[in-house]
């Protein structure tokens, strides 16, 4: 058990997205043996150009009780668009030195969210809020560790620009190049966007070499990736894939895909250093990841060479009529019973004060009628067999 400092909600106004709630389904069988993932995941070791030894001889700064923030790309635009270099860096030390006096001791930065690039990559283009000559990164790095901050590198793997995006890009990334000859298979087009697919070697190969460029070129202390796995239940997203397979189950062979995606990985991070953490952060509804993402939760929190941690997005009142936070929080804790997988609750910070259309009618309007329900959701991750809790706001 552990007991955790009750720290007061963030004052900082930051645009930030919430999972849909899904309705319960029943869940599969388990969906790959751990020695046939190894098996299969040995075809896709990337040939990397980089050099063997990390860049450097720094030591990555994690915390044994992490209380964690995001900060997500949407609010880029506000201080980093059109903003110096100078101006960025002071928006970030501000930024950071408030989640510092609010008890974070970990914060979760996102430098791939659309296919794009918010460092310095050869892999990937650009951010589409990078207007300026520095590296949003390398600054944030160095902020966030001068306070003694653990930095992990947030990634959406799958998800990248749309299709009006995608024009503009240079003919030389490879994402581009797969449009325009492998739409279908490498990438489909899900609601006037693109996203990669994890069926393909070659997929997760590109993946991985992204991932390898930031952990071997920075100064980062994790990689961490969230709840974007597959974006549709149709079997139109990958059936080209599908049809050449083998395989009768469509969910159990996307499940598989995505088990070999997080297991190259997790890989992938610690062929460069084994003390760079790798983490994911599901969705908090159990059976959704399965019925509506493919993500198999039970896999990662339950054996080796997956994670290292795992944050389920437990963004539910008390009173939520499909997943209610105290239910949920102890099925999380019955789910991860890997040893080397450290349990970490993500929180809605972001809905506290709010209406929570999704919750039902006992819980619609909690997050008004009641201002203490982050106060007392932290409280009773402290009671728990949890190790801490991560904020998003």
């Amino acid at each position: 058990m552990r007991l955790f400092k009750i720290i007061s909600v963030l004052t900082a106004s930051v645009c930030l997205f919430s999972c849909t709630v899904h309705p319960e389904s029943s869940l599969p069988e388990s969906s790959v043996s751990q020695l046939d993932l190894v098996r299969r995941s040995e075809s896709i070791q990337p040939e990397f150009d980089s050099q063997t030894e990390a860049a450097s001889e720094y030591t990555p700064l994690n915390f044994s009780e992490p209380v964690g923030m995001w900060f997500p790309y949407m609010d880029y635009e506000s201080y980093m668009y059109g903003k110096s270099s100078d101006e960025f860096r002071s928006s970030v030390r501000e930024m950071f030195a408030e989640a510092v006096k609010k008890s974070v001791n970990t914060v979760y930065l996102h430098v791939r969210p659309c296919g794009d690039a918010y460092y310095s990559s050869s892999v990937f283009p650009s951010g589409t809020y990078l207007d300026g000559d520095y590296d949003p990164l390398q600054i944030m790095l160095e902020e966030a560790h001068g306070l003694g901050l653990s930095v992990h590198a947030w990634i959406n793997p799958l998800r990248c620009q749309t299709t009006e995006q995608m024009k503009s890009l240079p003919d030389d990334f490879i994402v581009k190049q797969w449009t325009e000859t492998r739409t279908g298979s490498y990438v489909s087009i899900v609601n006037d966007r693109y996203y990669l697919n994890p069926a393909y070697d070659e997929v997760i190969d590109l993946i991985c070499r992204g991932v390898d460029e930031i952990v071997r070129n920075y100064d980062v202390d994790g990689i961490h990736i969230d709840d974007y796995f597959y974006p549709t239940t149709s079997h139109e997203f990958d059936k080209t894939a599908f049809a050449v397979s083998g395989h009768t189950d469509l969910s159990q062979w996307r499940i598989e895909n995505c088990n070999r995606l997080v297991h190259a990985l997790y890989e992938s991070v610690k062929r460069v250093d084994s003390d760079i953490l790798f983490g994911i952060s599901p969705q908090g509804n159990i059976n959704a990841n399965y019925s509506s993402q493919y993500a198999d939760v039970r896999q990662w929190a339950g054996n080796p060479g997956y994670c290292d941690y795992i944050i389920p997005q437990i963004y539910y009142g008390f009173r939520n009529e499909t997943c209610p936070f105290e239910e949920t929080l102890a099925q999380w804790e019955a789910l991860t019973t890997c040893e080397s997988v450290s349990l970490i609750i993500g929180l809605a910070a972001y809905k506290q004060g709010q209406q929570d259309k999704w919750a039902g009618t006992a819980g619609e309007l909690e997050w008004i009628e009641n201002p203490d329900i982050i106060k007392q959701q932290i409280e009773l991750v402290g009671s728990s067999s949890a190790d801490g809790y991560a904020l998003y706001y």
